[in-house]
């Protein structure tokens, strides 16, 4: 397993591309929450075995995923050593096809 280019800190930003933003408005509420939840667990708890943090690879190579629900999965990129860009959500299936 590949380990985060940089050392997260507790004061790391987070950030949304208009991408991600257009489709977490599209999903039910429940599912928004469920987001809500995990961006906050990620934001003091990067590692949390609950999110499955994790590195992908080849042409999403420099990005990285954590789960959202057993299905669902947000993506995000480092911008520097303590701002993260997340800038996709989706079923697992749509973003790995």
């Amino acid at each position: 397993m590949r380990r985060m280019p940089f050392a997260i800190s507790t004061h790391m930003r987070i950030e949304f591309k208009r991408q991600f933003l257009k489709r977490y408005a599209k999903i039910s509420p429940s599912l928004r929450s469920r987001c809500d939840e995990r961006v906050e667990l990620f934001e003091t708890e990067p590692n949390h075995p609950l999110l499955h943090n994790h590195a992908l690879q080849g042409d999403r190579r420099g990005q990285w995923s954590i789960n959202i629900t057993g299905d669902w999965r947000a993506i995000y990129e480092f911008q520097d050593e303590n701002t993260v860009i997340f800038i996709d959500i989706d079923t697992h299936s749509n973003l790995y096809n």
